[in-house]
């Protein structure tokens, strides 16, 4: 077992940081990593990540139900239709994080997701351009950002998307499975490695848009 390992409750080893918390260890075990082509929930991890911003993801994780409660399930489309009153219902919701910029940052981005899925037919197929590669091994000290999360940074705020900076950007490409940064050695690796090899990108499903 190397230093970046923990031994799990199974005598396994993992990924050090899902001993930080309780319920870290299930979300590595099943979530963190594992390639995801659905928009809406992508749509709702780079919410998410928009609320983490200095914030630890323990706090998120444990308000996570909430947040999809007060969101409509972060549908995007009810999102992007959200009016001032949903704004007030939000800031006066204590089971989420009430903060106003990020609110209206979601709702925001709820609304630039709508156009580049009208645009593109699909919000996976322009995320998953900036996959990182398959083979590339996770580093050995721990990272905030890659070229890879710089480039999808700068795309989507050119389209309009707010509180979508690299470091932000990364974590989501880290748990929505763009990258595999499960360490070596960690027995969670080598399942999302497999998980990926099977996932059919969604950017081969891009829906070119009719005439305008």
């Amino acid at each position: 077992m190397t230093m970046a390992t923990i031994q799990g409750p199974d005598g396994l080893p993992r990924c050090r940081w899902c001993a930080a918390a309780p319920d870290f260890l299930r979300y590595h075990d099943t979530e963190w990593g594992f390639p995801v082509g659905d928009d809406q929930r992508l749509f709702e991890k780079l919410c998410l990540e928009t609320f983490q911003s200095g914030l630890s993801w323990r706090t998120i994780l444990a308000k996570r139900e909430n947040f999809r409660a007060a969101f409509h399930g972060f549908d995007i489309a009810r999102v992007a239709g959200f009016t001032a009153a949903d704004v007030e219902r939000l800031l006066g919701d204590p089971g989420i994080v009430r903060n106003r910029a990020k609110i209206m940052a979601v709702i925001n981005n709820a609304r630039r997701a709508a156009d580049l899925i009208d645009a593109e037919g699909s919000l996976a197929a322009c995320l998953w351009r900036y996959e990182a590669d398959p083979e590339r091994a996770a580093p050995i000290e721990a990272v905030a950002t890659s070229p890879e999360s710089v480039a999808l940074s700068a795309e989507l705020k050119r389209r309009g998307w707010s509180f979508v900076g690299p470091t932000t950007v990364y974590a989501f490409m880290q748990a929505m499975g763009l990258v595999n940064d499960h360490v070596a050695g960690c027995v969670t690796r080598a399942a999302v490695a497999r998980a990926r090899a099977a996932f059919t990108s969604p950017v081969s499903a891009i829906i070119s848009p009719g005439p305008r």
